[in-house]
């Protein structure tokens, strides 16, 4: 791998240069945009492939709230039975 030399020093300067002037354009084009989006027309968009990952990957039967609890049950336990 070579070392940077100026000339990609000064590149380099100009690169991050100008994506600190860019940043700020863009926030502003990135906030008119989804002030500007038709949600109602998004949604619709999506809707088709919102049904085929439900088809091919079913929400699970269960949120695992119940079992993380048995889990955190049995750490308590245990952790009681040390002190």
């Amino acid at each position: 791998m070579r070392s940077m030399d100026a000339h990609d020093a000064d590149n380099l300067k100009r690169w991050v240069e100008c994506w600190r002037n860019a940043g700020p354009r863009l926030e502003v084009l990135r906030r008119e945009a989804i002030r500007n989006a038709d949600t109602t027309q998004a949604i619709l968009s999506l809707d088709g492939a919102f049904r085929s990952a439900l088809l091919h990957h079913p929400p699970a039967p269960t949120s695992g709230l119940v079992e993380q609890q048995a889990w955190f049950k049995k750490i308590a336990e245990k952790q009681a039975g040390r002190e």
